[in-house]
């Protein structure tokens, strides 16, 4: 998994609440699509007409927005199913990060899992940051640290995010479940030593 320490990107506003995972990635196109096949999926029915055509009025289809790599977001971000392919179209977009609100619950620790940063921030602290955005962003770029916690705006103020401390040293180290799990590699092999000299008929004989 990719490492996530500090980003300075451009940001793109979509602050429409209760954005769900059906409309970030379509069921369907989960079906015989390979991971790095769901970027051109993603926010499918807004960012084209019923023609295949892209919709000139979408955020994302607009520059400099093309090239953003933080998605400010509504409250409630990634509601709806349980959808791990909801992260991959975002990342597939070139997003890294998402500061919103609040979150879906199994989006949330879905972006975990995928080195994708999800940032909590109060409402008015984002429409904030996108009216300083709105105003010039390829000038007023929106800087994430991981390492402090901090979401900086383009006007150079300073935001606090929370993060569990075990998520973010997964994120800074590039880490999934399975490679934080490497980590106690020796401890597992020492219980297993151990419950197998205690425990001999739980193990099959070879």
């Amino acid at each position: 998994m990719e490492k996530f320490t500090e980003l300075a990107a451009i940001a793109a506003p979509l602050l429409r609440q209760n954005v769900d995972t059906d409309i970030i990635i379509r069921i369907e196109r989960l079906i015989g699509s390979k991971r790095e096949q769901l970027g051109r999926y993603c926010f499918e029915a807004w960012r084209f007409g019923s023609d295949g055509a892209e919709r000139p009025d979408f955020i994302l289809n607009t520059e400099p927005y093309r090239a953003a790599r933080i998605l400010l977001a509504g409250d409630n971000f990634g509601c709806g199913s349980s959808r791990e392919g909801a992260v991959w179209a975002l990342m597939g977009l070139g997003l890294r990060c998402v500061i919103a609100p609040s979150f879906g619950d199994i989006f949330h620790n879905n972006c975990y899992q995928n080195g994708m940063l999800p940032v909590a921030l109060p409402m008015p602290v984002i429409q904030s940051i996108a009216d300083q955005v709105m105003r010039d962003p390829l000038k007023k770029l929106v800087t994430v640290d991981l390492a402090s916690c901090t979401v900086q705006a383009p006007d150079g103020e300073r935001h606090q995010f929370v993060i569990d401390p075990l998520r973010r040293k997964s994120l800074l180290e590039g880490l999934d479940e399975i490679g934080l799990s490497l980590l106690r590699e020796a401890e597992i092999a020492a219980f297993q030593a151990r419950d197998r000299r205690d425990r001999p008929w739980v193990y099959l004989a070879r």
